[in-house]
């Protein structure tokens, strides 16, 4: 082979090439041992802070339950995790680790009701959540505890129970009535008509004895007559000396005085008639008590006949004052007991009366039963027709155990109070309410003791998350005693089984 010019130039600058090629490989196998030899460097000092990231544990603010390793979103609430601090209820580091904690069973974050035994995916493709042992404290699942977090946001507030005055009180509406022992009606035993009248109108307020008409009527003319009679025979036979005959005398003299009386001829009267010696063409009708004429129908001139009601008169220092109760609040009520009552007119001012009488029977419509009070009324301030609105205070104990009534959950068949114990927990209690009493506070019987701190605010959350793991810890023992297992390993309850309200376990 000839080397000539050419030939030369084309080896040397595949020479050229051949050194290029190889440079380029030399760099690029430089770089990737550089790379290689920083990421090693990079592995020798990593451990230690992913191994502290990985055993950290996270926690949701808003859904306390939701605990993972490492920091992440809730898978509820999309919200970022929070590390829990050291010694936390809930779990996470210690100073000497972290610690483990039981997980009794996993849930589903948005159905409480699906359950199982293994972490796994909810029906709505979700991861379920577990829930640990220190949750709660005893097997039923009655015991719950609550993330402090959650217990502010959800508002529970507790009180403190105490011992105090036991009073019923009864509120009702009172109508003010006449004293019917001190109402008179003015009427005659004879006819007659009617020459003067003495008072001659209504609210006017007469005394006892004061007059209030005069009346003429021939059968009264008669028996004045007779009365003169009478004594006149009594004064001619008194020289004889026949005592029979003196005798007679003197009881036609009483039979005449009597007949008087009865047509309400006062003895004054009759005095004066037995005096005078002359007959009187009328009789004044005087007032049988005090008090105020609330009723007129006699006018001057007016033919009477016996029976007919001319006036009214009732004393008003005294006043009725009549009330309803109902059946179940007949128990604190009793003769003599104190009656406070007040007027929307007359602000700031209660009138102090008392109950007299229990009506025996129950209105068929009402179904109220009738009670009357008695109120002085010097001042003439209470008018009969008025209402007012009446209270009845009854005292029953001087140290009872009370509750506020918003404390407790009534369903009809049960009481239930939740007990805040140390550490987030609650318990829920059966108690047994008594009376009523004022400012909302309710006797308890028993289930409570005092100095117990009890919730009064929150309940209905806390006793729905008490009977879900009450539900969910009886559905577990059930498994226990008679487990099925499904292909993929988790328990089901077995067909013959009932099926749990509250939802369906897997």
């Amino acid at each position: 082979m000839t080397w000539g010019p050419s030939t030369f130039r084309r080896a040397r600058a595949a020479r050229v090439l051949a050194w290029v090629i190889v440079s380029v490989v030399m760099l690029g196998l430089g770089g990737g041992v550089g790379f290689w030899a920083a990421s090693r460097l990079s592995v020798g000092t990593a451990p230690e802070q992913s191994s502290a990231d990985s055993e950290q544990l996270y926690t949701c603010g808003m859904h306390p339950n939701v605990i993972q390793k490492g920091p992440g979103e809730c898978p509820i609430c999309h919200m970022k995790l929070t590390p829990l601090r050291a010694g936390d209820d809930g779990g996470g580091s210690s100073p000497t680790g972290p610690k483990e904690r039981k997980v009794l069973y996993w849930r589903a974050p948005m159905d409480p009701s699906y359950i199982s035994e293994k972490p796994g995916k909810s029906p709505m493709g979700m991861d379920l959540v577990p829930v640990y042992a220190d949750e709660t404290e005893s097997a039923t699942g009655k015991t719950i505890t609550i993330d402090p977090v959650t217990i502010q946001n959800m508002g529970v507030r507790t009180a403190e129970l105490t011992r105090g005055p036991l009073v019923k009180t009864i509120r009702t509406v009172g109508r003010v009535d006449y004293d019917e022992q001190t109402l008179f009606f003015i009427n005659t035993k004879f006819e007659g008509w009617i020459e003067k009248l003495h008072v001659d109108q209504t609210g006017v307020q007469v005394e006892k004895g004061d007059p209030l008409f005069e009346v003429y009527s021939p059968a009264l003319y008669s028996a004045q007559e007779e009365f003169l009679a009478a004594l006149r025979g009594v004064e001619r036979l008194n020289e004889n000396t026949i005592p029979e005959f003196r005798e007679q005398s003197r009881q036609l003299v009483d039979a005449a005085r009597i007949r008087l009386k009865y047509y309400d001829v006062s003895d004054d009267q009759v005095e004066q008639l037995a005096r005078s010696r002359e007959i009187q063409k009328t009789l004044t009708i005087h007032s049988p008590a005090r008090g105020i004429v609330t009723e007129k129908m006699a006018q001057e001139g007016m033919y009477l006949t016996p029976g007919m009601r001319l006036y009214a008169i009732a004393d008003l220092a005294k006043v009725w004052v009549y009330v309803d109760v109902y059946e179940y609040q007949l128990p604190w009520v009793r003769i003599g007991q104190e009656a406070r009552m007040s007027l929307p007119y007359v602000p700031n001012r209660d009138f102090v009366g008392r109950v007299t009488y229990v009506y025996p029977y129950l209105d068929k419509q009402t179904r109220v039963i009738k009670l009357r009070l008695e109120f002085e009324n010097p001042t003439l301030e209470l008018k009969p027709a008025m209402y007012a609105n009446v209270t009845l205070r009854a005292d029953l104990d001087r140290n009872a155990l009370l509750i506020p009534r918003e404390a407790f959950i009534d369903s009809g068949t049960r009481k239930v109070a939740f007990v805040a114990l140390a550490g987030g927990k609650f318990q829920p209690r059966d108690i047994q309410t008594g009376v009523e009493a004022e400012d909302g506070l309710v006797e308890v019987q028993y289930g409570l003791d005092e100095g117990d701190r009890i919730v009064t605010s929150g309940q209905f959350l806390l006793d729905a998350e008490s009977k879900l793991k009450e539900a969910i810890a009886k559905m577990l023992e059930s498994q226990s005693s008679s487990p099925a297992s499904d292909p993929q390993g988790n328990n089901r309850p077995a067909e013959a089984e009932k099926p749990m309200p509250t939802g369906h376990v897997h």
